[in-house]
Formats: structure tokens, C-alpha cells, sequence
């Protein structure tokens, strides 16, 4: 019985300990993002203080901003949904093995 007790102890510490990482990981997407769209809009504002003077060429980078910005959040989405998915993966493993345990 105790040594089921520390297991499920050792469990839960573990889980915990995944959860605050991912947490931190997301924090860590979530300011990466935030600082790429104050680049991005930086960019945006010098790249329209150049308009007057050269029009074609401001199209050409306002267009590979948008396609870079799009790139970088299809990116962010993808690593969301991967992060999520190892979660939902090691929470189902953690429980499996905790009723396998118990049984």
C-alpha cells in the first residue's frame, strides 16, 4: 500500500512538474509573439514614413511582412497544438498507469 501511495505521489509530482513547464513554454510562444508583432509594427510604421518616397518598393515589404506574420502564426498555432496534444498524451499515460496500479 505504500509503495502504491509514494508511486501515485511520484505521479502527481511529475505531472505537475510537466504542467508548469508547458505553462512556462506557452508563456515563453505567447512573449515571443508579442515581441515579433512590436517588430512587425515598427516595421510598419517606418515602412509607411517611406511610402511618398518609394511606393513600389514599401508594397513589396509591407507584402513579405504580412507573408512573414502569417508564417510566424501558423508556426505559433502548430506548437500550441502540439504542446496540447503532449499534455492530453502524458495525462492519459499518468492515469493508465495510476489505475494499473490501483488494480
Amino acid at each position: 500500500v505504500l509503495v502504491v501511495v509514494v508511486l501515485v505521489v511520484v505521479v502527481l509530482v511529475v505531472v505537475v512538474v510537466l504542467f508548469v513547464v508547458v505553462v512556462v513554454l506557452l508563456v515563453v510562444v505567447v512573449l515571443v509573439v508579442v515581441v515579433v508583432l512590436l517588430v512587425v509594427l515598427v516595421v510598419v510604421v517606418v515602412v509607411l514614413l517611406v511610402v511618398v518616397v518609394e511606393l513600389v518598393v514599401v508594397l513589396v515589404v509591407l507584402e513579405a511582412v504580412v507573408v512573414v506574420v502569417v508564417v510566424l502564426f501558423v508556426v505559433v498555432v502548430v506548437l500550441l497544438v502540439v504542446v496540447v496534444l503532449v499534455v492530453v498524451v502524458l495525462v492519459v499515460v499518468v492515469l493508465v498507469v495510476v489505475v494499473v496500479l490501483f488494480v
